[in-house]
């Protein structure tokens, strides 16, 4: 699978939310496209990945 460009091994059956939270990504503040759709979030533990995926990951940051 790659993410955001990078070639990673994963477990095979995770999900996306099992992916995320296990490296530490904030579910509440992140978008992923899954193969050039967009995920919804209500949709990352029931999406399966898999070694041919493509997931890009864009983290959302607060400032002023």
């Amino acid at each position: 699978m790659y993410v955001n460009g990078q070639h990673i091994t994963i477990m095979s059956g995770m999900s996306l939310y099992e992916f995320l939270r296990g490296e530490g990504y904030d579910i509440e503040r992140v978008a992923v496209e899954r193969n050039g759709m967009i995920v919804q979030k209500a949709s990352f533990g029931s999406v399966a990945l898999n070694d041919e995926d493509r997931i890009e990951i864009v983290c959302f940051v607060g400032g002023g």
